[in-house]
């Protein structure tokens, strides 16, 4: 298990755009304007196989669960190249969807240039926009890591999400996710 950084793409970048297929249950295309919630977004970048993710996922659907009825818009995306990782494909997507209960929607970025636009490095990697779309948080969810012994509690990334919603100072001290690196296709 590679322990990857996140590359900590510069706060007050806009979001980037994406035109992606969901593969929960509406398999439906969408931008993030259409997935943008009132008050903020939170994209993050997960994959199924990583035991990174599995180690959060609880966690992150709790979070999801939390904030999206609060203005949070809600969005996954896997970015992995799924030819020398087929565990990651499109199909067992809406599997791992299902099986978690996501209520939000899970995009197959195929082509990886969504994951290249954010500077997406590992999963999870968790990138948090305001109501202007500007990048407010990137990092961890919290300290927790696979048999670190650290509970997860999602303070870091709850701790941002409510700067936005109570109109907080989000602390620009933030630290890296670790986890699994994004599986880049070879050309």
């Amino acid at each position: 298990m590679a322990r990857t950084p996140s590359n900590m793409l510069k706060l007050g970048t806009t979001a980037p755009e994406f035109y992606l297929k969901d593969t929960t249950y509406n398999k439906k295309w969408f931008t993030f304007a259409d997935l943008k919630g009132e008050k903020g977004t939170l994209v993050f970048f997960i994959c199924n196989h990583c035991p990174f993710v599995h180690h959060v996922i609880e966690e992150v659907v709790r979070i999801a669960n939390d904030y999206r009825v609060q203005g949070i818009g809600i969005i996954a995306i896997s970015s992995n190249d799924v030819v020398n990782y087929p565990q990651d494909g499109p199909e067992l997507m809406t599997e791992f969807a299902f099986e978690n209960n996501f209520e939000f929607p899970y995009l197959f970025d195929i082509t990886q240039e969504v994951a290249k636009a954010y500077d997406a490095a590992c999963t999870p990697d968790f990138y948090l926009f305001d109501n202007q779309n500007k990048l407010v948080y990137r990092g961890q969810l919290d300290d927790s890591r696979p048999g670190n012994g650290i509970p997860l509690s999602g303070s870091d990334l709850r701790g941002a999400i409510d700067g936005i919603l109570y109109n907080r100072s989000i602390n620009p001290d933030q630290k890296p996710s670790i986890g699994c690196n994004i599986k880049w296709k070879t050309v």
